[in-house]
């Protein structure tokens, strides 16, 4: 018995290389709310899971036209080619050399236009004029182009020649979703967006995040149930949550992830603010990372909000490094694999496992010696903890009697006490082997 996480990262520097690799694996593909670029990186993630000793990724594709609570999938979107020709007859923009380079969900169009007609199709950043923008037009049918803007500036007058050869069509819209069971059939939902295209911190460090996290999480005993969806931002979690309502109202609680690989930790309470989520990563948070921030719930931002929207009411927060549009790199292509840490990957899962560790470890206590302080000497588990941490192991077991009275519960304690969720687990189970406490719920 020891304060040693069960869910723990053997060892994060390898895991981190291989998430980073993941990221640069899936960087060029051209995701958006449906498509090819979809559909790969969801074959990706079966191939990584496939050996995981998990049960299979269960894969949904929706047609077009479904009615999902107050909306509808859209048209499948193909790309393709996509290109502008100049004056001088050079390419001047190619959606070959840079997916950002077209807006998502660009309309056909092909046709000749003089500079002042093209101009308003074209996008860019005057404050970042070395970037490439991302920009999309998923429900306004139109089309466009992304550009940095020096070179925007930099277009003569003339004729450009442009190519958008696209399709719009009735097919279907694409997720997946991966169910652990546990001893328990409460869930614990973990989601990520798979929309973006070459986007590494934005869409792809939650991605690899997730699969690394349900890779772990298959092969552990678990009280709890798990849940993965990897789904497109907005629509994607709608649709999820049109066609699951029974499974829904098995979710005890949840993180939507993204903008993990830069950046300190940050962490949105769900639209409840105190479910057990919310305590169990801020308490991690607080015990274990010098710099993060929690911040309290607003319906807007990622998918947070449609799992939390107030008819579903699910305690689901979202977990980020640097939170999406405060970091310079944001939706530009800037967010390429080399602004994502392999360490910054790691940590995250290795933080999320110690989260999934509070969440599977909480429960209340009865201390059966409650009058007086019980001898802990005579049963060995005073003064004789020798070496680092001998004293507050000992503080951590008195905290335990002395709150264990069927009301407080295992987190409760450690918030109270400020000490780690494992060393009051630890201390629990050793008092409970000595005969000195009880489980009343939860894991004995």
């Amino acid at each position: 018995m020891s304060e040693t996480l069960r869910f723990a990262v053997p060892d994060e520097p390898a895991l981190g290389a291989e998430l980073h690799a993941w990221v640069e694996h899936l960087y060029p593909l051209d995701r958006s709310l449906t498509g090819p670029g979809v559909r790969s990186t969801l074959d990706w993630i079966e191939e990584v899971l496939a050996p995981a000793e998990a049960p299979a990724v269960r894969r949904h594709e929706v047609p077009t036209g479904t009615e999902v609570l107050d909306w509808q999938v859209p048209r499948e979107w193909h790309v393709h080619q996509a290109y502008i020709i100049g004056p001088d007859g050079k390419r001047v923009v190619d959606f070959a050399e840079h997916n950002l380079h077209l807006v998502g969900y660009s309309a056909p169009f092909r046709g000749t236009l003089r500079r002042a007609d093209l101009l308003p199709h074209l996008h860019s950043l005057p404050d970042q004029p070395d970037l490439i923008p991302y920009r999309t037009s998923y429900y306004r049918e139109t089309w466009g182009f992304c550009l940095p803007h020096r070179q925007l500036e930099s277009l003569p007058d003339g004729e450009y020649q442009v190519v958008v050869d696209t399709e719009l069509l009735a097919g279907h819209l694409s997720y997946a979703e991966l169910l652990l069971p546990g001893e328990e059939p409460s869930e614990i939902l973990f989601s990520a967006h798979v929309c973006h295209p070459s986007l590494a911190n934005d869409n792809l460090s939650g991605i690899a995040v997730s699969v690394a996290l349900a890779r772990h999480l298959a092969r552990q005993p678990r009280r709890l149930s798990y849940r993965f969806v990897w789904a497109p931002g907005t629509i994607g979690a709608i649709t999820w949550l049109a066609q699951h309502r029974e499974e829904a109202r098995r979710v005890e609680g949840g993180l939507v992830l993204a903008c993990l690989g830069a950046g300190s930790w940050h962490y949105k309470r769900s639209r409840r603010g105190d479910a057990l989520i919310d305590r169990a990563v801020a308490h991690v948070l607080a015990t274990r990372c010098r710099e993060h921030q929690v911040r309290d719930f607003i319906p807007w931002g990622y998918d947070e909000r449609q799992y939390g929207s107030p008819g579903f009411d699910l305690a689901v927060g979202q977990f980020s490094g640097t939170p999406h549009g405060t970091f310079p790199e944001y939706h530009t292509s800037a967010d390429a694999p080399a602004l994502v840490r392999p360490e910054r990957l790691a940590g995250a899962v290795a933080r999320l496992l110690e989260v999934c560790e509070v969440l599977e470890g909480e429960g209340r206590w009865l201390n059966l010696a409650p009058h007086g302080e019980p001898q802990l000497g005579r049963r060995g588990l005073y003064g004789s903890l020798g070496g680092a941490g001998g004293r507050d192991r000992e503080l951590a077991l008195l905290w335990v009697l002395n709150q264990s009275d069927g009301g407080h519960s295992l987190l409760d304690i450690a918030e109270r006490a400020g000490v780690p969720f494992a060393r009051v687990r630890w201390a629990a189970e050793t008092l409970a082997e000595a005969g000195l406490l009880r489980s009343v719920d939860g894991p004995s």
